[in-house]
């Protein structure tokens, strides 16, 4: 990668004109644009379908309290909307998070499952065939236009934006790599002309003008309209050393917008029990991290704040876009839909900043929407997740769910929130594959390069119910954690006690109990949903128990756990990794297909 060198002098030499655009709201060369609607010949849609409003930030923490600093957008959207208190990402990372939301699906089934090639990144969603095959693309067969700016994934860059363009939006500008994370050098390319330097400017600060730009085209547009969103903030800062070698790199704080570098001089990543415990807690690589010392935990104290501070513009964006929605008559008809791709971790587990682990901190996120028929000051405790937004968009588009969905629509109205308490699942699938890492200056390698840290492999249950809070993973080690979050919030104790040999996976040791479940029925049970989970698709994955049990008799974990299936479970498929990989490849996945319950004979038989 060249990096700007490879850019058209002119194309660098345009003058930033704020509030230019395209007013065509498309461009004639973007061949998606011409693509058949499944509405019939008669292409037009009333104006009265909802439109929809997408903001999706970059790495925002929930269990931090950042929340507490956007007063802006908690007062026009969440206060105004539905707050869903239990919404989880499925891959804490951002490249593989975003292409699950916006297909619908589970990283195993998309295949992206990482930020760069060869198992992530944009050559990787174009060569699995998403381009051709996901959300703005369905909403534009569907009757909408759709419009997208900011960062949409990793290692799209100024090199290979072009090959191909990304399909699905009357129109789009991008931030594009190695540029995305250079608050005050990023790079944006519009439609299908060369990108554009914006070098001295915040980024969050081109991408609102942008954002105006668009949202005036689309509300001036005969057809309702999709709006994706996506500032780069409170992401960390990307500093290079060299433009010809973009593995020169590290990752600093993000840095706010000038009028914002004074604010929360006193904020701190709160000092919750499990930050920077006194002994180490988790498995593999962050069992072995040493305490922090007071210079890393100060340094760490000031990253957080530039977190908050880079949020600030993120904050005033949102009230930008409600005020001008308002303006145009339109805010009644639109649903503004506000999320982040994963959460982060400072100091939580000695972690210092990144995400990347199956901890709280980083697969429980900020979700809110409002719109019509939603009632403000909804609160929903449902399990969803970012599987299910693609499903909600379409529901709220009025198109028929698409049976490759992983994932089942989040409960809007009064009525789909009683009905959703009474027969949603309970669980989340999570997983991830390869390396995590350190941002910021402590916790770096030897080099002087982030920290990075092979086998972060895992396949994960987060299960969310009124009897049970319970987190369960396998990693490619054969470590497990089981965490009951119901008397252990912070995960600070793992309950899956083990004995192994080198040779062997670890076996249970029952110990002790989870309420009145003995811990080693209980893991019997999580394992075989999870075995389920880690290879679903479609409707597997929203009704995993009836894999295992056919008959039906089975749909949650309290209803698993009727003593008659003991032998059935203690004699089920264990999850299992052949060995550790950087990406998804089958062969190193373990055992796919479960034993299952009724065979004609009151027994069970292999799966097929």
């Amino acid at each position: 990668m060249k990096g700007l060198s490879l850019l058209a002098v002119a194309a660098l030499a345009q003058a930033i004109t704020p509030g230019a655009r395209d007013t065509s709201g498309s461009f004639a060369d973007n061949e998606d644009v011409s693509r058949q609607s499944i509405l019939g010949e008669d292409h037009s849609v009333p104006k009265n379908r909802p439109n929809i409003v997408f903001i999706l930030v970059d790495d925002q923490d929930l269990q931090m309290d950042s929340l507490n600093y956007t007063p802006r957008t908690m007062r026009h959207i969440a206060e105004q909307g539905a707050i869903y208190r239990n919404h989880f990402v499925t891959t804490a990372l951002c490249c593989p998070s975003r292409v699950s939301l916006w297909t619908g699906k589970q990283a195993h089934n998309t295949n992206v499952t990482e930020i760069y090639p060869p198992y992530g990144g944009y050559p990787k969603f174009v060569a699995e065939g998403h381009n051709d095959n996901w959300l703005p693309l369905w909403l534009q067969d569907g009757g909408y236009d759709t419009y997208y700016t900011g960062k949409l994934f990793n290692a799209h860059t100024v090199d290979n934006y072009h090959t191909p363009f990304a399909n699905g939006f009357n129109a789009s500008d991008f931030v594009l790599d190695p540029y995305t994370y250079q608050y005050l050098r990023p790079v944006y390319q519009r439609n299908h002309d060369p990108p554009v330097s914006y070098e001295g400017q915040h980024t969050v600060d081109v991408l609102a003008e942008k954002t105006r730009g668009f949202l005036d085209d689309a509300l001036d547009g005969d057809r309702p309209f999709f709006l994706g969103i996506a500032p780069v903030a409170p992401h960390s800062n990307l500093e290079m050393g060299d433009e010809e070698d973009t593995t020169s790199f590290r990752f600093s704080a993000p840095i706010p917008a000038t009028r914002h570098q004074h604010l929360f001089p006193d904020a701190k990543v709160p000092r919750t029990p499990n930050f920077n415990p006194d002994h180490p807690s988790g498995v593999s690589w962050i069992s072995t991290l040493p305490q922090q010392n007071e210079s890393s935990i100060a340094y760490n104290d000031e990253f957080y704040r530039n977190r908050l501070r880079a949020l600030q513009a993120v904050d005033e964006l949102v009230e930008d876009i409600v005020q001008r929605l308002d303006d145009a008559n339109a805010l009644d008809n639109t649903y503004i839909f506000y999320t982040s791709d994963n959460g982060y971790h400072i100091g939580q587990h000695r972690l210092h900043p990144g995400k990347e682990c199956g901890f709280e901190e980083d697969i429980r996120v900020p979700m809110f929407v409002r719109g019509p028929g939603i009632s403000p000051g909804t609160e929903v405790d449902s399990v969803t997740t970012h599987i299910d937004l693609a499903p909600t968009i379409f529901r709220i588009a009025g198109l028929p769910p698409k049976d490759e969905f992983d994932g089942l629509a989040i409960p809007l109205t009064a009525s789909e929130i009683h009905q959703d308490q009474l027969d949603r699942h309970e669980h989340v699938n999570v997983e991830y594959w390869g390396k995590a890492g350190f941002e910021g200056a402590f916790g770096r390698a030897p080099d002087g390069g982030p920290a990075t840290f092979y086998n972060n492999t895992y396949k994960a249950l987060r299960l969310i119910s009124p009897d049970f809070n319970l987190y369960y993973s396998v990693w490619c080690s054969h470590e497990h954690q089981l965490y009951d979050l119901t008397t252990d919030p912070y995960q600070l104790h793992n309950l899956y006690p083990i004995t192994t040999t080198n040779s062997t996976p670890p076996t249970p040791t029952p110990s002790t109990m989870i309420g009145p479940h003995q811990i080693e029925k209980l893991i019997t049970r999580l394992d075989a949903l999870l075995l389920i989970l880690k290879s679903c698709q479609g409707t597997t994955c929203i009704h995993p128990w009836r894999e295992l049990h056919p008959a039906g008799d089975v749909n949650s974990l309290r209803e698993a756990l009727d003593e008659k299936f003991d032998a059935f479970y203690n004699a089920q498929v264990k999850v299992r990794f052949g060995w550790c990989e950087l990406g998804y490849i089958l062969e190193a996945e373990g055992g796919q297909g479960p034993v299952v319950y009724g065979d004609g004979d009151g027994g069970w038989s292999e799966w097929v």
